[in-house]
């Protein structure tokens, strides 16, 4: 009988220990997450500069509203000189629609925006733009700043 009162002894502690759950942390943990924001930041404030356009052109002020768009459209740029840019790389103005076809990857539906300089040669940004129209593209948008009222 001894033994019996013993070994029953011997189960019910055992019972209290699987019995008793461990209590939640009630400390949230956010050193991760601060460390991801801080690399997140590091790589857009990075990428940031990079995402603009290179050739600096003062571009005519209007009312009109800004176009929302998925996708990173096709930039061609005339600066003051003349010269024409497509993206960051100068070109020739009769290069500018065989460049075009060979970097089009929507074909002939691809958005192209024409940044003409305020004080560009009106001439060269409209042959630009008809050279482009008569290769069959059909998304050409001229670009602006927006107006300021001061």
């Amino acid at each position: 009988m001894g033994m019996s009162v013993a070994g029953g002894g011997g189960g019910g502690s055992r019972r209290r220990r699987r019995g008793r759950r461990r209590q939640p942390m009630s400390e949230i943990n956010v050193t991760p997450m601060v460390d991801v924001m801080l690399v997140l930041l590091i790589i857009f404030m990075v990428a940031a500069p990079m995402l603009t356009v290179g050739v600096p052109i003062k571009l005519p002020e209007t009312q009109a509203r800004a176009i929302n768009s998925e996708s990173q459209p096709i930039t061609i740029s005339v600066d003051q000189a003349g010269a024409v840019f497509l993206n960051d790389t100068e070109i020739a103005v009769e290069e500018v629609v065989p460049k075009l076809q060979a970097i089009a990857k929507a074909g002939y539906q691809e958005r192209i925006f024409v940044r003409g300089d305020r004080s560009a040669d009106y001439g060269t940004v409209m042959k630009v733009m008809a050279r482009i129209s008569a290769a069959g593209f059909k998304n050409i948008g001229l670009v602006t700043d927006q107006e300021r009222n001061a």
